[in-house]
């Protein structure tokens, strides 16, 4: 029990996906201006790494592996995502209609966001067991949405900021994404 607390930990502090391994920037970037937009997105793509891992850990490890057919993984995984993706999206829409439209644009980019395809390819990498890699892509949706949450709240601090005319905008956005990045790097001296 102790090994899945560490994982699911893992990918939250340490394994961040945004924050350690910069994988789901477009995101991070993009909708990332008011807290409340942030924490949508970052609940719709937990619920889309947690079940396109419990989807498409047995289809490679039961269908792609036996058959020898492991170079396949990425477009299988990929069709599985976009799949997800889709009844996300028909299902905002239709039961919530502020929401799907605060989202907008990114959240069909959910299809092609780098962190979730990179959960479900890292399982494989770490050798990770099927109770593992559920907690793996649980910790690393949470640390998805810890990093947009809290850089939703750096950007709308510094909306009523006295920042200099040559700093505003993407400057400072991406200064204090990198300032958000490294003080992740702190929980990488914690030894598990």
């Amino acid at each position: 029990m102790s090994n899945l607390l560490t994982i699911f930990l893992a990918g939250i502090l340490t394994e961040n996906m945004i924050l350690s391994k910069f994988l789901g920037i477009c995101p991070f970037l993009g909708v990332s201006k008011k807290v409340n937009t942030a924490f949508s997105m970052s609940l719709a793509v937990i619920v889309v790494m947690l079940i396109s891992t419990l989807v498409t850990y047995p289809i490679y490890a039961y269908i792609l592996v036996p058959a020898g057919r492991e170079y396949l993984q990425t477009i299988v995984f990929i069709l599985i995502i976009a799949a997800l993706v889709q009844f996300i999206e028909m299902a905002l829409k239709r039961y919530m209609p502020p929401l799907y439209n605060a989202l907008g644009i990114y959240l069909p980019l959910i299809t092609t966001n780098c962190a979730v395809l990179g959960i479900t390819l890292l399982h494989f990498t770490k050798e990770l067991n099927y109770l593992e890699a559920i907690f793996n892509a649980l910790g690393a949706g949470v640390g998805f949405m810890v990093a947009m949450v809290l850089f939703a709240g750096v950007r709308q601090r510094i909306e009523s900021a006295d920042i200099p005319k040559v700093l505003q905008g993407l400057p400072i956005t991406l200064i204090s994404a990198a300032i958000v990045a490294l003080s992740f790097l702190g929980f990488a001296g914690i030894v598990g």
